[in-house]
């Protein structure tokens, strides 16, 4: 059998840079390149790096060519709270991106595409207490709206091409390695980054604002779990809900509190209270549960317990 070759795009992402570390892992250093639109400073020798933007579907083909890739993981995105700076370019971004994703993966014929999604495809018209697979999305950012837009594209070239691409739609994704990258669940990871640096952190969101998270290892395991399952358990074409987690800040705040008992916490809502509002607080997963037995491993005290310890370790690396 002809071995796997993925091209990770976007992958020096909170997301993907710990995405490509797992696919390394399960496919070997040789077999997975990632790319970024720029060279990282710190690249590893073993790290297989190409320059790539997103929007170049000609340097995209070549480079699907000269690896031979049979597998596209793509996470190149302009999220939430950054694409309201600049909704056009976002826009064109996560939507003429993705397409040039989609229609190289169908021209070179790759086995298997990945798309991230996520809740923001959601609006303030969808039911927000276990929000449910179908539904009604009425997304108000530009990364909703793209987000949703690509959902659409996928299952097309699913259906009129065959394409084999799958999709989750993240929560906030929680993460100690990689820092924020600008989107409105981020305040779930700065507040840890501020709890184990200086004790205290201003809050943007209303302490009692709800929200689905998930911690990093959950989120990879869920991509890596949906990616090995057989094509006939897919029943979703479009994006599949992913559930892990919820809570608000405040609920945070006490859990950090029990291991740092003086973190300090200020809510001062900004512009990103009101794209949490438009977005669901709990989701209904139950249909990634039936087709690839997914489950999460981290519940809110496990994953603050596992972030202070390893976020304590960084500072303590710092101060050495």
């Amino acid at each position: 059998m002809q071995q796997d070759k993925i091209l990770v795009i976007g992958a020096l992402g909170q997301l993907g840079s710990e995405l490509a570390d797992a696919l390394r892992e399960a496919f070997g250093e040789d077999n997975v390149i990632i790319s970024d639109i720029r060279r990282p400073i710190d690249l590893e020798p073993h790290v297989r790096f190409e320059a790539l933007n997103v929007l170049d579907s000609k340097r995209l083909a070549a480079l699907v060519d000269e690896y031979k890739i049979t597998q596209i993981y793509h996470l190149a995105a302009v999220l939430s709270a950054t694409g309201e700076q600049d909704p056009l370019f976002a826009w064109q971004i996560n939507t003429d991106g993705t397409l040039n994703v989609l229609e190289v993966a169908r021209e070179k014929n790759i086995h298997k595409v990945y798309f991230p999604s996520s809740i923001a495809v959601f609006g303030a018209d969808t039911p927000r207490q276990n929000t449910p697979q179908n539904t009604i999305m009425n997304p108000s950012t530009v990364y909703g709206i793209s987000k949703q837009t690509c959902e659409r594209w996928c299952e097309y070239y699913f259906r009129k091409f065959g394409l084999d691409v799958r999709s989750l739609r993240y929560p906030g994704i929680i993460s100690h390695k990689a820092p924020p990258g600008g989107g409105t669940t981020d305040y779930a990871v700065e507040i840890f980054y501020k709890a184990v640096a200086t004790k205290s952190y201003k809050c943007f969101l209303q302490e009692d604002t709800y929200l689905p998270m998930i911690y990093m290892p959950d989120a990879i395991k869920a991509t890596l779990q949906l990616m090995e399952a057989p094509a006939q358990n897919i029943s979703v074409r479009s994006s599949y809900n992913l559930g892990a987690i919820s809570f608000s800040p405040v609920e945070l705040t006490q859990e950090i509190q029990k291991h740092l008992p003086d973190f300090k916490v200020k809510y001062v809502p900004d512009f990103r209270q009101q794209i949490a509002n438009s977005w669901p607080q709990s989701i209904d997963d139950s249909v990634a549960k039936k087709d690839w037995a997914w489950t999460p491993d981290f519940d809110l005290a496990l994953m603050t317990e596992d972030m202070l310890f390893n976020l304590q370790k960084k500072v303590e690396k710092i101060v050495l």
